[in-house]
């Protein structure tokens, strides 16, 4: 494990790639993926509190359905937009690659450790999944938080599959792209871990912000952590693992329990 977590601290220098090429490429990959997303958000967000009445009486859609009325459309561009929000990921992977590293294994995804990556990534998401409910509902109540519908797809039978490979999409793309190369690329950048740590941080949370408040605070605590439980065991695979279970659980839950019971909003 040790070796693990000293081999986040040992960032190459990029294979003679100058500084202001790292940069422009961080800002190229951020561009195409969670930094583009960020913005969206925080134009959402502001789009949201100026509407008349609270945050609360207005709906935030993470699953929506792309073609109503035409489940077979509707499932091709669920599928593409699976895809494609992958694309980064692929991208990280061939530029760890050219830089002489070992690709996305760098990072620490890959099959090595099954077990303790599985068994983390459960720990993990069970003290943040159940803390953010309740935080969840908590902020909503107060009227600082959109509600927010994981989900609004047609009952039909690829309803399930769609929404555990779309989790499994937001949490690689997150982790991947915002915690192992991001962080990678700053300290090659020269940047001190808690200022990195603040940017992987901040970067989560304003990702969020499209939620309102809560889920602008709330990603950036659970930013804050997933960024030091990487440095200490030098992996992304446990928090894919964790951000993934999170994810399935509230799409799916979502899903079974909407409108069968009192305790969670609607929209």
């Amino acid at each position: 494990m040790a070796a693990e977590a000293d081999r986040v601290a040992d960032f190459n220098s990029g294979e003679g790639l100058s500084p202001r090429t790292l940069r422009i490429e961080t800002l190229l990959v951020l561009g195409l993926s969670i930094g583009a997303s960020a913005v969206s958000a925080l134009i959402s967000f502001v789009g949201s509190a100026t509407e008349p009445g609270g945050l609360k009486d207005q709906a935030a859609e993470l699953n929506a359905s792309a073609a109503p009325g035409r489940p077979w459309l509707d499932l091709a561009w669920q599928v593409f937009g699976i895809g494609t929000a992958l694309i980064p990921v692929v991208l990280v992977a061939h530029l760890l690659l050219r830089e002489g590293a070992e690709g996305l294994r760098s990072i620490g995804l890959d099959r090595r450790r099954p077990g303790f990556d599985l068994g983390a990534g459960a720990a993990v998401a069970a003290a943040i999944g159940g803390t953010g409910l309740l935080f969840y509902l908590g902020v909503r109540a107060a009227g600082f938080n959109l509600t927010v519908v994981p989900e609004s797809l047609p009952d039909v039978w690829w309803k399930i599959p769609v929404l555990i490979a779309s989790a499994i999409q937001n949490s690689l793309l997150e982790e991947v792209v915002v915690v192992g190369y991001l962080l990678r690329r700053l300290g090659q950048l020269g940047w001190t871990p808690p200022a990195a740590l603040a940017a992987s941080a901040g970067l989560r949370g304003v990702y969020h912000l499209y939620q309102g408040i809560g889920g602008l605070v709330g990603n950036m605590v659970m930013g804050v952590v997933f960024v030091l439980l990487y440095r200490r065991w030098g992996r992304v695979a446990p928090l894919v693992a964790a951000h993934a279970l999170i994810d399935i659980v509230a799409f799916v839950g979502y899903a079974l329990l909407a409108g069968k019971v009192g305790w969670l909003p609607t929209g």
